[in-house]
């Protein structure tokens, strides 16, 4: 995989690279604002292309698969952002969310230096393998782990907990604990929504091994 685009504005690329921990003034945090609509707009007009029989629910399962932290944080790997990142601490839980980040801000990057159509057509290029990958639409954690859940153990229900989010409160961090079957599990995010997936995926994973 390779990011098939050449910055003009160096300056512009390394403040796409640059993480808050590093410089809490001069980094890619608006970048990445920018980066994450264009993504998401982009994504979401190239899955309505590839997918025309597919309702809105279908859709929106495979865009959230898409455009998530694992699957960026996988892009930005592949392209080689993790050797040219200047961040700060990225151990642990946080390499993930930085890189992803990072490949945001590198789209938000090519969109203020070239526009949407370079953006998008750069992303359309990346993201239509990652696409077409799934024959089906994916069920969203939440989704997967009630299901797994009431087959296990017919009428019950996982239990979602949200606890106090941490950090600046500009950028907070969101922590969400879901119990179901006698073991609980806990997620973080950028959002309620997304700590929620992350947690119901971690269950997931801890129930069925």
């Amino acid at each position: 995989m390779k990011l098939n685009y050449t910055f003009k504005d160096k300056k512009l690329l390394e403040l796409a690279l640059t993480q808050s921990g590093v410089d809490a003034k001069h980094n890619n945090e608006r970048l990445e604002f920018i980066g994450d609509r264009v993504l998401g707009l982009s994504v979401a007009a190239l899955l309505y292309e590839m997918y025309p029989n597919e309702a809105e629910g279908d859709l929106s399962r495979r865009h959230a698969t898409l455009v998530s932290t694992n699957t960026l944080a996988d892009v930005a790997k592949q392209i080689g952002l993790e050797k040219q990142l200047h961040h700060g601490h990225m151990t642990g839980g946080k390499i993930n969310h930085i890189l992803a980040n990072a490949m945001e801000a590198i789209l938000g990057a090519i969109f203020i230096e070239s526009g949407f159509e370079v953006a998008r057509s750069i992303i359309v290029e990346i993201w239509t393998d990652l696409a077409a990958a799934e024959i089906t639409a994916p069920k969203d954690a939440k989704t997967a782990l009630q299901e797994y859940v009431q087959k296990m153990d017919s009428g019950a229900l996982p239990i979602y907990e949200y606890n106090e989010p941490t950090g600046a409160s500009h950028n907070p961090e969101f922590s969400v604990t879901v119990t179901a079957l006698g073991k609980s599990a806990t997620g973080t995010g950028s959002s309620k929504k997304n700590a929620s997936l992350d947690a119901a995926e971690k269950l997931l994973k801890s129930l069925a091994f």
